[in-house]
């Protein structure tokens, strides 16, 4: 008789590959569901944090992105003066070519198991029906407090501009996170430093001061809450210590021409503030979220948030002076390659700091989930593995994302430890609960900025 933890196939050069059982990897996933955790990384707007129709659903980048690749046109989906409802239907239209898609799966797992609806996917004759219980659900009260609690939810981290209020809302379940691109990267945009002046009290017209803004703003963050500063990077950038003397040039350029100052001067200024954020965060013991990688607007034609797209021209060698200057410092790296994958896994064996951080944007479906998680899991130490977070604007997709990522962890963890190793079920599932829920707690919680 054959192991009913095992499945043994062969693959295309004929040799027999052992792998767990559906049923073993299904009774992980059902022990891993047990838990409640916090998603470490979100978009959603605290004061509006559910969907309120079916448009809120649909909206999601994923769809329109995709179902404008597969030749919707981008005019169709958001063109001037279209209403919703001529919106959703044209969406809806397009998703006939992405059935195949895990996004796809998101979507009819929202529908199947939140709002009740039956079909197996949407049509131009059926999505009415997914509309209007939507409509029915969201007018519930409760109903934000209904899907974190299908989805085992018990905190959603915020991505917040430096000025944002921070409040009207539960910030130890809505957790601001102070998000710096604005000040790192755009400075010289108009309005950004006298937005920077009012939150903080500070006027920053030396580089003393600037860094006395932002040290103020990250206070306010503290004081509301806050467990992590985040930036994400373009893959041309080289973190590094900028001398006084060139840092004050800098400044004194960029306050006098803004965007026309000359590019030099806009580096060397988005890479003192930068090596100033790290240093506030080591200050106040904030973890500093990186995430490094992606290059905007290559596609212009594309719909909002359809036009970035990743860029593997790059080594996380350039930010080994980062890593080194602040050792008090807990990087959380987010990746968008395979390749950068392993230098993250790299560098995640010998730094202390940096840890590895979800499966972001276009590394997000199960197939480059499992590759990069097997390759983090059977080197890097069990304490410093950040599982997954959503990355989502409305609540409602926390609920398939994680549980694609616990169904993967799952597999991975059947495969390489049940059977690979020997271990037992109740042993993996500890693994995984480390990566899944005990590793953000730790992370972001157990050195407390206040």
């Amino acid at each position: 008789m054959g192991d009913p933890q095992r499945n043994a196939s062969s693959n295309r050069q004929g040799l027999i590959v052992v792998n767990a059982s559906t049923a073993l990897v299904a009774r992980i996933d059902g022990e891993l569901a047990r838990a409640t955790f916090v998603d470490s990384h979100s978009h959603i707007d605290p004061l509006a944090p559910s969907a309120r129709s079916l448009a809120d659903i649909l909206g999601y980048h994923y769809y329109t992105e995709l179902v404008h690749s597969a030749g919707v046109p981008r005019e169709a989906i958001e063109g001037p003066g279209l209403d919703e409802e001529t919106r959703v239907a044209r969406i809806v239209e397009g998703l006939a070519h992405l059935t195949n898609t895990i996004q796809h799966a998101w979507l009819m797992e929202i529908a199947r198991d939140l709002f009740g609806f039956p079909a197996d996917a949407l049509t131009p004759s059926n999505w009415p029906d997914l509309a209007a219980r939507v409509r029915d659900h969201s007018a519930d009260p409760g109903w934000t407090a209904t899907v974190l609690a299908k989805s085992h939810i018990e905190a959603v981290f915020l991505t917040n501009d430096f000025d944002d209020p921070l409040e009207g809302f539960d910030t130890s379940l809505w957790v601001p996170c102070l998000r710096v691109d604005e000040l790192v990267f755009h400075t010289g945009k108009p309005g950004v430093l006298e937005r920077l002046a009012r939150t903080s009290g500070v006027e920053p017209g030396d580089v003393g001061r600037l860094g006395e803004a932002v040290a103020a703003v990250a206070d306010r963050f503290v004081r509301s809450g806050a467990r992590a500063a985040a930036i994400s990077l373009p893959p041309d950038f080289r973190p590094r210590p900028i001398d006084a003397a060139d840092a004050e040039r800098a400044l004194a350029a960029v306050l006098r021409e803004g965007l026309a100052a000359p590019a030099a001067d806009r580096a060397a200024l988005s890479a003192h503030l930068f090596w100033t954020v790290a240093g506030i965060c080591q200050e106040r013991h904030l973890p500093f979220d990186l995430m490094i990688g992606v290059r905007r607007a290559i596609y212009p034609g594309g719909v909002h948030q359809g036009q970035d797209l990743l860029d593997g021209r790059l080594s996380l060698a350039d930010y080994a002076p980062l890593f080194n200057a602040f050792p008090g410092v807990k990087f959380p790296v987010s990746i968008l390659s395979r390749p950068l994958n392993h230098e993250l896994v790299s560098f995640a064996w010998i730094f202390p700091n940096v840890l590895p951080f979800g499966h972001w944007w276009y590394a997000n479906t199960p197939a480059t989930i499992q590759s990069d998680l097997e390759q983090r899991i059977e080197a890097v130490p069990r304490t410093k593995l950040l599982g997954y977070y959503s990355d989502m604007y409305k609540a409602e997709f926390g609920y398939p994302k994680f549980a694609m990522y616990r169904r993967t962890l799952a597999r991975v963890l059947a495969d390489r430890f049940v059977v690979e190793r020997g271990w037992d079920e109740e042993r993996a599932v500890d693994l995984g609960l480390d990566l899944l829920v005990r590793n953000p707690r730790r992370v972001f919680y157990d050195s407390d900025p206040s």
